[in-house]
């Protein structure tokens, strides 16, 4: 049986008198690979950062691994991938592998060396986002959707059980966001971390997630992918709260 890894209940949060999430229940259990959709400005960077502990709700409860969030310490089961992670510049002094190592401070300790064993953990992650080939190379000089795998690696270097990912496709040009969430599905599948994935790219994800999640300042739609595609554009919109039109396609359905 599949323990539950993410329990929000009832959680709702207000900033500056403003009403952003409202008895807001969200589970995710191990292994499970989640899209949470929603429009502009529904809640969902909000409920990412309640979830991660950088917000306190007003009401409702949160746990992570089945420990209530404000006394879990094993932060290191967790990786996460904001928004926009790819804004180096050409000039940024750090090597891929620089980059990814970085992800292991935590565990090896602020200024302390690395070891070989922490290089070669580094190089195993940049070889599951298939990015090993750039480990030399500086981070400012790679693409959008390179430096994204770069961050997923460094992610990933701590070994979590759990990925969280805010709209990771944000400055990848187009043509690459489809092998980019493949990747994702590969880390899923092979390697049976869960994801939480915020992002807009419905018609690609809801054919690759096997969970999704719609928010609206409150959870309007919480199932399994199968049931979500059965939902017909009147439901969506109404929980979007404008019209949606989706276009069906051989194998994905696209939102306009």
């Amino acid at each position: 049986m599949k323990k539950t890894i993410i329990e929000c209940q009832n959680v709702s949060f207000t900033y500056e008198h403003s009403t952003v999430l409202e008895h807001t229940s969200l589970e995710v259990k191990e292994g499970e690979f989640w899209a949470l959709i929603g429009p502009n400005g529904s809640g969902k960077s909000t409920l990412l950062k309640i979830i991660l502990g950088l917000l306190k709700p007003d009401t409702g409860t949160v746990k992570l691994f089945g420990q209530n969030i404000e006394s879990f310490k094993q932060r290191e089961r967790i990786g996460f991938v904001s928004q926009k992670s790819n804004a180096f510049n050409l000039g940024f002094p750090a090597t891929v592998l620089e980059v990814v190592k970085s992800g292991l401070t935590r565990k090896v300790g602020l200024f302390k060396p690395f070891s070989k064993q922490d290089e070669e953990t580094a190089m195993n992650a940049l070889r599951i986002v298939k990015m090993e080939q750039f480990a030399r190379k500086n981070i400012g000089e790679l693409s959008g959707g390179q430096q994204q795998r770069v961050f997923i690696a460094r992610a990933l270097v701590g070994k979590p059980d759990l990925l969280i990912m805010d709209e990771p496709t944000v400055g990848i040009d187009q043509q690459n966001v489809t092998s980019f969430y493949t990747m994702l599905k590969g880390l899923n599948r092979e390697h049976g971390i869960a994801i939480l994935l915020v992002t807009h790219e419905i018609d690609l994800v809801t054919d690759l997630a096997s969970h999704v999640a719609c928010l609206n300042r409150t959870i309007h739609f919480h199932g399994v992918q199968s049931e979500y595609k059965k939902m017909d554009d009147a439901d969506i919109s109404s929980w979007y709260g404008h019209p949606v039109r989706r276009i069906h396609h051989s194998s994905t359905e696209v939102e306009e």
